[in-house]
């Protein structure tokens, strides 16, 4: 297949591209290579990509529609996964219009452009376990509620999911909607907590730990990850023929639309994430303890149901596997990398 990757030198971009070259497939790779953490890091991914001949990469702003839709005319994929984004929850507090040029519009760009296609791809696009907001019912349920995000990145990360229903119900276009559960591991983003506690563990810094370390997150290895879509991939969203409109399932329509759930079904705490890069480091972290700040939640997890059902596969590498890897990574790679 041709696939083309939105935010192909971001994280999950650059890991999936990764598994797919690996595997023979022809990956397009889109990115505008942002400032919103190491430009050096997205650079070093992208060095990475191009070494693998069936591999090109194209430096453009989805905030712009022209470009996209010129290289969807010109390299016509089979699919495409929209990763590009801006992230971070609290972030957002303080640059919200940030996240409706990238997150809302950038997506609505791409959507036009990928409506407008023959034959039509099958878009693929990153959602997060955010948009549950203040629904404390655990696990998360792609069936269950999400109209009451708590930040402005979930609201924005809802409003593609919205949008994406739209174009597959007007224009017939299959969209599979993904909602990532803190999603760690080699290569990661530098503003996540697993990736600045580590950097401070090694360095004898001390670290700021949010509500006491009680917090919990569904962390989701980034190998699972990205087995869990490329098997989405081929299985482009086809509508139900059973849907009811008079009893809706938020995960399903009438339409080609889909949403799963791609997290690792066990919730831990910020404190066991701490011992367990303590232990992978071998060093003992330096606490201080703060607010939990606004837009953050209590705790999030993921019910894996529909995934498990659609490919047969879930997310299961245990966060203590998964932090040694990282961190054993960190040593070998992200401490060579300027800005980290």
């Amino acid at each position: 297949m041709k696939i083309l990757i939105t935010g192909c030198a971001g994280f999950l971009g650059f890991s999936l591209a990764r598994r797919l070259l690996g595997s023979g497939e022809e990956v397009v790779g889109v990115d505008n290579l942002n400032t919103y953490y190491s430009v050096a890091l997205k650079e070093a991914r992208v060095r990475l990509l191009a070494e693998v001949p069936s591999f090109r990469f194209a430096r453009l702003d989805l905030r712009h529609p022209k470009p996209i839709e010129d290289l969807l005319a010109r390299e016509r994929p089979e699919a495409i996964v929209h990763f590009a984004a801006q992230a971070g929850v609290r972030y957002s507090l303080r640059e919200p219009a940030a996240y409706v040029e990238d997150n809302v519009l950038g997506t609505v760009h791409l959507l036009e452009a990928a409506r407008r296609a023959s034959p039509p791809p099958h878009l693929l696009y990153a959602s997060s376990s955010s948009v549950y907001g203040l629904n404390a019912s655990l696990p998360f349920s792609v069936r269950g509620p999400v109209a009451h995000p708590a930040s402005v990145y979930a609201a924005t990360k809802r409003a593609t999911e919205l949008l994406a229903h739209s174009y597959s119900h007007l224009y017939r276009l299959p969209t599979t909607g993904l909602r990532f559960f803190t999603v760690y591991g080699p290569w990661g983003r530098p503003d996540m907590a697993y990736f600045s506690f580590t950097r401070a563990i090694l360095r004898g810094e001390p670290i700021e730990v949010y509500g006491k370390g009680e917090l919990r997150r569904d962390f989701t290895y980034v190998d699972d990850v990205i087995e869990a879509v490329a098997r989405l991939i081929p299985r482009a969203a086809a509508a139900d023929p059973g849907w009811d409109p008079a009893h809706p399932d938020p995960s399903r329509s009438s339409a080609p639309y889909r949403i799963f759930n791609i997290g690792n079904r066990t919730p831990l705490s910020v404190h066991e994430l701490v011992e367990s890069i303590e232990r992978a480091a071998g060093r003992r972290a330096i606490l201080r303890f703060s607010p939990t700040p606004p837009g953050d939640v209590n705790a999030t997890a993921a019910d894996t149901t529909e995934l498990e059902e659609e490919v047969g596969f879930a997310p299961s590498t245990p966060l203590a596997v998964g932090i040694e890897r990282f961190v054993s990574w960190y040593r070998e790679v992200a401490v060579n990398l300027p800005e980290l």
